[in-house]
């Protein structure tokens, strides 16, 4: 009994929170739908990763990719937090224990979002991809999802300005 009890003790927390869903939809690389129990649809952001958004090169690629690893697939779960859109940011691993946000920078189809993480393992295996030149590192001049999307808000500004200034000429 000790013993079990010591082997239950050494599991990670994480083992126990973990959540069993379908996979149901995939809104792009990073992103994707699964089913729970009781017919219930939560939309899950993947934990670590930041993947092309649907208008930068290889978003498209990104979201196929993360498409045939998981779609309608049983994946397990766990929770980390809810982003600012209500998203639940988790942690997914499929196939008898595959971490898809590893899976997507390993393939070359996202960042590892270090600003979020704390694993560098997932920067080296970036590092590796990229050195590779897989996936979204064959473009040398490769932008970052959180760049693209700061030059996006950047320049919605400066057209909201420009219409204002037409506004009081």
């Amino acid at each position: 009994m000790r013993i079990f009890l010591c082997a239950l003790l050494c599991l990670p927390l994480s083992f126990f929170s973990q959540t069993l869903a379908k996979v149901v939809g995939i809104s792009d690389g990073d992103t994707i739908t699964v089913l729970l129990d009781g017919n219930i649809q939560k939309k899950l952001r993947l934990a670590e990763v930041d993947c092309p958004e649907k208008r930068q090169p290889f978003g498209k690629n990104a979201k196929q990719f993360t498409s045939d690893q998981v779609f309608a697939k049983q994946i397990r779960f766990t929770e980390m937090k809810k982003d600012r859109y209500g998203r639940s940011v988790a942690k997914v691993y499929y196939d008898n224990g595959k971490y898809l946000s590893e899976e997507i920078i390993k393939a070359g189809y996202g960042w590892w979002y270090y600003s979020y993480s704390k694993d560098k393992n997932l920067g080296k295996i970036q590092d590796t991809a990229k050195n590779k030149k897989l996936g979204l590192w064959q473009d040398k001049k490769a932008v970052s999802p959180w760049e693209f999307r700061k030059e996006q808000r950047e320049n919605a500004k400066k057209k909201r300005l420009q219409k204002q200034m037409e506004l009081l000429r």
